[in-house]
């Protein structure tokens, strides 16, 4: 069966529409959708048939770093311990366009983890992206839609064409520049730029 394309309104998003991706994601469905950078591979992050999908979309080992998205800072001590410094920043700058690597704390899935102890956490600036992970009701693993070694597929057409049997709904809004999240080690005592991206590095001092 071939991937489910429907467009998307990214300032209102559409009620029924948001609820029909949340129940796919329920359902260990695989849903692309926009966020404040690139389109997202999003999973439900307790579901580990839907989490071995993504890693075999990706075609990459479950030891690389895979993030999650979360609506807001309130519920983030739940996933990851935050130094004081890293609360600081995270606070700076979401809901933005940053990827932050933090110590995971035991409520994250083994399977997420493997040998790791980090886990990447997003809050991006994206009402689609807010609006289905509360209408999942937890957070929403989260990675890119690869495209070779060092690019990102950002035409939902070209999704669907490549991935029309391995995706259950793509959320169309359009084509998106190839611009991924600026990723931050805050794992430490002080931030680390492991990749430069979209969020602007100055705004990452403390």
């Amino acid at each position: 069966m071939a991937v489910n394309v429907k467009h998307v309104y990214l300032d209102n998003p559409q009620p029924r529409l948001i609820r029909e991706a949340a129940d796919i994601l329920k359902a260990g469905g695989i849903v692309v959708y926009p966020t404040d950078t690139i389109y997202g591979l999003g999973a439900d992050l307790f579901n580990k048939e839907a989490m071995n999908r993504i890693f075999k979309i990706k075609k990459t080992s479950n030891h690389k770093l895979l993030s999650f998205v979360c609506p807001d800072l309130k519920d983030i001590s739940e996933w990851a311990l935050v130094p004081d410094y890293a609360y600081r920043v995270m606070k700076r700058v979401t809901p933005g366009p940053y990827t932050f690597v933090l110590q995971a704390t035991k409520k994250v899935p083994k399977l997420l983890l493997q040998k790791r102890k980090t886990v990447g956490i997003r809050i991006p600036d994206s009402k689609v992206t807010i609006k289905l992970i509360e209408a999942l009701g937890r957070p929403i693993l989260s990675t890119s839609v690869p495209q070779g070694t060092d690019g990102y597929y950002t035409n939902p057409e070209e999704i669907a064409d490549m991935y029309k049997h391995d995706i259950d709904l793509i959320l169309d809004a359009g084509k998106m520049f190839n611009q991924p999240s600026t990723i931050v080690d805050l794992s430490s005592n002080e931030p680390a730029i492991l990749r430069e991206g979209s969020g602007p590095i100055d705004q990452l001092a403390y």
